[in-house]
């Protein structure tokens, strides 16, 4: 029998992105192998450009936001989830091709989901979600190319957003001396409390100087941002350093030369985390259960209702956001 649940809808209406709160029947939701009750969510810069209309994130409308949920299971025609399981999902192109997470049901297919950690609240794997996922991927990959924290400095760029403030916790927790650069100055104070030793403007990694490489200061770094940060930041690594690079905020287009790799040996690693194999995510999330400071995530995380998205997410596009923002769908999650 079809239930009514409440969501946030995207509309398109001439030419502009229109959220609204509506009731829907669990008879509009996609197609799916499982049906779940929606706990928690999150709110990212992915979701903030869909709900604004800002990213053609989102093709087909009405369509249903949000990359990232926790959720309870409540009917599934594969016997690999039972009712009453708790369960994670991000990226597979939720949120952006199939219904989110922004609502309190969602029908998904069964090969998206993983089990929530059990050290794992829904709260507290939301304050993570696609953010602190993505980051770990980033710590992992430094560490498969060999950067060791005895290497020098490492670098994390954007660091007073989601995927920066968390990576810089993971860093500094596994002992790399954690530099963060941010054009908010604000935010130092808590990205020394979350581990980075030092605080440097982003306008001077990305004008390191005039010529095609800099001097070399960094052993590693986490890119979250792109454009000339990125640039400016490959002109500074060190010999054999690595970059891994998962953000666009500052820019899509990369301009740099060649002297950085084939002169220095500098690798630039890509890092998607949608489409990431499932045994990569449980090895992540396996990690962030384990390495994360439960209280210093706790003072990054802001909690929302689902009635305060469509308000709050213009403001990812204008930088006032910094650190978590979770979505409590359910008041008791």
């Amino acid at each position: 029998m079809a239930e009514r649940f409440e969501a946030l809808v995207l509309h398109q209406e001439d030419g502009r992105t229109v959220p609204r709160l509506e009731s829907l029947s669990t008879d509009a939701l996609p197609e799916g192998e499982v049906l779940l009750e929606v706990l928690c969510s999150t709110l990212n810069y992915k979701d903030a450009l869909a709900i604004t209309g800002a990213g053609k994130i989102v093709r087909s409308f009405p369509f249903v936001p949000g990359i990232d949920l926790v959720g309870r299971v409540v009917a599934s025609s594969d016997p690999a989830w039972r009712p009453g399981e708790l369960v994670l999902v991000t990226g597979w192109g939720m949120g952006e091709r199939h219904w989110g997470g922004l609502a309190q049901k969602a029908r998904l297919p069964a090969a998206w989901l993983q089990r929530l950690p059990e050290a794992m609240t829904p709260r507290r794997a939301m304050a993570i979600g696609t953010a602190g996922f993505t980051a770990m991927l980033c710590v992992m990959a430094l560490e498969r190319e060999g950067v060791r924290p005895g290497d020098g400095e490492v670098l994390v760029t954007g660091a007073a957003g989601g995927v920066g403030s968390i990576a810089v916790m993971l860093l500094a927790r596994a002992g790399y001396r954690v530099v963060a650069s941010t054009g908010k100055a604000e935010s130092g104070p808590l990205l020394r409390e979350l581990g980075a030793e030092q605080i440097v403007d982003r306008k001077s990694v990305a004008e390191p100087g005039a010529g095609p490489l800099a001097s070399a200061r960094w052993a590693g770094a986490v890119d979250t941002v792109g454009g000339p940060v990125l640039s400016g930041l490959l002109k500074a690594m060190r010999y054999r350093g690595t970059v891994a690079a998962c953000g666009n905020a500052g820019g899509v287009e990369l301009h740099t030369t060649v002297f950085p790799f084939i002169l220095r040996g500098v690798r630039l690693i890509g890092i998607d985390s949608a489409l990431a194999p499932m045994a990569e995510r449980e090895a992540a999330w396996a990690r962030l259960a384990r390495d994360l400071d439960p209280d210093k995530l706790d003072r990054l995380t802001s909690v929302i209702g689902l009635e305060e998205v469509a308000a709050i997410a213009p403001r990812f596009l204008e930088g006032k956001v910094a650190g978590r923002i979770v979505v409590r769908i359910d008041p008791n999650a």
